[in-house]
């Protein structure tokens, strides 16, 4: 179906027919790479030749003014559901560019902090032994830390509640930790779990806990985590230096992201006034949880030392941390801790901000651009709005190019401005609920940035078929000032790999419904500052001090972005390349093959997945002669405009290539996790973040060690990869 709603009077229904009478006015992820598939290894020219428009739009983006919008945004709170100030900047911002504008709401459940206690004791004379602080240091070379409405240390979604208890340290909070624990006769049930960050998403470890008959956890983060970046390495600490500032906390949800992201209230339809709402408690905890500093922690594992199991003895990876302690299991007989954490639940209005520039040619397709507002702290430089002042800048170059140069993107090009993203992908996913149909009608790709620089090396994850278009933009690209280009930079460091997506932003609603996505940034290594993430210290200071100074960084991603997005919205064909899906499959299936056989599973039949991949291949190879054809056409100059054939093919092509992916949505959802559509790659069910290939069977194998279950989603995986090759057929 045709979706012409570009109209002026037509955007107004589109952004605020659903919000009658509303007032019209803010994450990182880990990053996984898939082992086997390599980008060719070809030197990228210096760079390689901008069109004039290119051109324009690269001297267009300014790191002056990308300074600018990172300070607005990092001098006030925007807390989810508080924030609309700052939405309706966003949207003022891009409508000064020339952008129609506005904000779309949603009324959505989120919690906040009220009060939290924590205190280490004996059980026996009630003599308190420790009484963490809770809360991060206010600096005074850095002013937003002591702003008095900074937002209090806690986790989104925990539960209210009371616990004390001995307390037993789980590692990483993995369920290999806690298998481990069991084989070694630690006790769990009725303990309070104290957890290392790292490893799987953090609401996963709190559900691990609870599923083992815990009543409380406690999360901190190891300076173990930091590289060569701290100060036993001889590095000052924050603010003098780039370690890590010891009073450092990560805020952030618990929510049970690999279950289903957004508001928990409203699975599967988006959450406005009025609507039925189901009970939050599938994917949010029952237990409650509190983030701690490393400085808060030490004391907690000096107390276990000598009681359980030692550290080097429980033999896991990611167990031993960098604090001076032995990192034992505990419990410490007669040692115990107090834990109370109070929230305040909410139905409340969350806003996303939307811009719209309409396509001409081709306006029955859209690319889609994205990043959320939202963040845990009054500073969030570089999460989320390292990423959300590069868009602000996108805007500002793409808006100079209608005025100076008459240019018209031939796509519809929506700008987005996510809410509560930090809560579970909360706006971004009622969005896409909302408007499924019209995306699926038009949607071609969404590029995602979350946290655009929290350091000088850059980052690609996307799927297959966007592979090729996203490394040629890097080869347009000067790396932050210097004679070296984007691509030249990633290629060296990511030896030409591209991240497979798995969950952790807002990419992830696209893809599960069938929407070809990028998502890029910029981040640290081990020698370089350390990023203080979900932290009062990721803020303004601290990235034009250590983080990004000068914008440099900023710059240079703004320029990628841009030219990305304007390479996809004006060209005539969709730059796709469908054949690096069939070469990214078999990939795929040469390591499920390899989980077969480590399962033992060696009598699964995979015969038919491996026939439904080899026809995605084929007709992806004749597709592509197919737009190599009309490529060479439209280089020889015939006109689309003049040739109705000719345009009848391409827009042929355009269908397919925007289209396809919706075949591997076309199964239903993953065994107990409905929201999860795609066959091909999809958050693991246990880590949250890091990606599965072939979910369905992959998990049937090695979580469910069902064998008929993983018998019954080969059948579903090739019948959705079947269903997306008969798209593809030319």
């Amino acid at each position: 179906m045709h979706y012409n709603i570009w109209t002026a009077s037509s955007l107004a229904l589109l952004l605020f027919a659903a919000n009658e009478g509303a007032v019209v006015e803010a994450c990182q992820p880990v990053r996984h790479k898939h082992s086997t598939r390599l980008v060719k290894r070809e030197s990228a020219p210096f760079p390689m030749p901008l069109t004039p428009d290119e051109e324009a739009l690269v001297r267009s983006v300014s790191n002056t003014s990308i300074a600018d919008w990172s300070y607005y945004y990092t001098h006030g709170q925007h807390l989810a559901g508080r924030n609309q100030s700052m939405a309706q900047w966003t949207a003022d911002r891009w409508a000064e560019s020339g952008i129609a504008s506005g904000l779309v709401s949603y009324n959505v459940y989120l919690n906040y902090p009220v009060s939290k206690s924590l205190r280490l004791r004996h059980a026996r004379n009630g003599s308190v032994i420790f009484e963490p602080s809770l809360e991060e240091e206010v600096l005074e070379q850095d002013d937003t830390t002591s702003y008095p409405d900074r937002v209090p240390t806690f986790h989104g979604y925990s539960a209210s509640g009371n616990a004390s208890a001995e307390y037993v340290y789980v590692g990483q909070a993995r369920r290999t930790d806690f298998q481990r624990l069991l084989e070694l006769g630690i006790p769990l049930e009725g303990k309070i779990a104290l957890a290392r960050y790292g490893g799987p998403f953090r609401g996963l470890k709190v559900k691990m806990a609870q599923e083992h008959g815990m009543v409380a956890a406690v999360l901190f983060t190891d300076p173990a985590e930091d590289g060569d970046m701290t100060e036993a390495n001889g590095h000052a600490a924050y603010p003098e230096g780039p370690a890590r500032n010891p009073s450092s906390v990560q805020r952030g949800s618990v929510q049970f992201l690999s279950t289903y992201p957004g508001d928990p209230t409203t699975p599967g339809y988006p959450s406005k006034e009025g609507v039925p709402r189901t009970d939050a408690s599938v994917v949010t905890p029952r237990i409650p949880s509190i983030p701690i500093s490393y400085a808060d922690a030490a004391p907690l594992l000096s107390a276990l030392d000598g009681h359980g199991i030692a550290g080097k003895e429980v033999n896991r990876n990611g167990w031993v941390g960098a604090l001076n302690a032995t990192y034992s299991t505990g419990p410490a007989p007669g040692v115990v801790l107090d834990l109370s954490n109070v929230m305040e639940n909410q139905i409340t209005d969350i806003w996303n901000a939307v811009g719209i520039i309409n396509g001409s040619t081709h306006a029955d397709e859209t690319i889609v651009i994205g990043n959320h507002r939202d963040a845990w702290i009054v500073g969030g430089a570089a999460d989320p709005n390292s990423g959300t002042a590069v868009v602000v800048e996108l805007a500002r170059a793409l808006g100079r190019l209608v005025a100076e140069r008459g240019w018209r993107p031939k796509r519809n090009i929506v700008l987005c401005s996510w809410d509560a993203e930090e809560y579970g992908m909360v706006g971004s996913t009622e969005w896409v609920e909302e408007y499924l149909p019209w995306l699926n009608a038009t949607a071609v790709s969404y590029l995602n940035i979350d946290v655009g620089a929290s350091g000088p090396h850059p980052y690609l994850s996307g799927t297959p078929e966007l592979h090729d278009v996203a490394v040629e933009a890097m080869k347009k690209v000067l790396w932050r000032g210097t004679n070296r280009t984007m691509y030249d930079v990633w290629n060296e460091e990511n030896q030409g790999h591209i991240g497979t997506l798995g969950s952790g932003s807002d990419y992830t609603a696209f893809v599960h419904k069938g929407i070809g996505s990028v998502d890029v940034g910029s981040g640290g290594g081990a020698s370089d500052p350390v990023y203080h993430y979900h932290s009062n210290f990721d803020s303004y200071h601290w990235m034009t001090t250590f983080g990004d100074p000068g914008f440099v960084t900023h710059k240079s991603m703004a320029q990628y972005l841009t030219l990305l997005a304007y390479r996809l919205a004006d060209a005539d064909l969709i730059p796709s390349n469908i054949s690096t899906y069939g070469a990214e499959m078999s990939d795929y299936f040469t390591d499920l093959e390899e989980t077969v056989q480590s399962t033992n599973s060696s009598a699964l039949d995979l015969s038919l997945l491996r026939s439904a991949i080899d026809d995605f291949s084929r007709q992806a190879s004749a597709l592509g002669a197919v737009q190599q054809q009309l490529i060479s056409l439209l280089t020889h100059g015939a006109e689309q405009n003049d040739d109705d054939a000719l345009l009848a093919r391409i827009k042929e092509a355009n269908q397919k290539s925007r289209d396809f992916q919706r075949g591997f949505v076309s199964q239903g959802g993953l065994p107990g996790r409905e929201f999860y559509k795609h066959v091909v790659f999809a958050p693991g069910i246990d880590t949250g973040y890091a990606p599965t290939t072939f979910p369905g069977i992959t998990e049937a194998l090695v979580q469910a060690h069902n064998a008929t279950l993983a018998e019954e989603w080969v059948r579903k995986t090739a019948a959705a990869i079947k269903v997306a090759a008969d798209i593809v057929k030319p």
